[in-house]
């Protein structure tokens, strides 16, 4: 059985084919594409801060509201400049 660990360390390979992809395309928006990659710094910090709460406090991040709440919070402004990405290539593009 795969632990979701491993499972987890391996879905960010598609993860980083879709990055590639994307910024290789040129048909992303700036600002959604700084809001993919801001995903992945997300993943970056929640790992660290994951496992702090684990040998700290003893518990699982989720258990650690303001360790996930700070963690969260980078998930948050990357969904917020993926949605204003879209938003102004849409706009852009109704102007035409």
């Amino acid at each position: 059985m795969i632990s979701k660990e491993t499972l987890f360390a391996l879905s960010l390979f598609p993860y980083l084919g879709f990055l590639w992809f994307i910024k290789r395309s040129q048909q992303m928006p700036r600002l959604a594409l700084y809001g993919f990659y801001g995903t992945l710094v997300f993943v970056g910090v929640t790992i660290p801060v994951g496992i702090y709460a684990q040998v700290h406090y003893g518990k699982s991040l989720a258990n650690v509201d303001w360790l996930h709440g700070g963690a969260e919070v980078f998930l948050t402004l990357s969904n917020i400049l993926i949605v204003l990405g879209f938003r102004q290539a849409v706009m852009r593009g109704s102007r035409e």
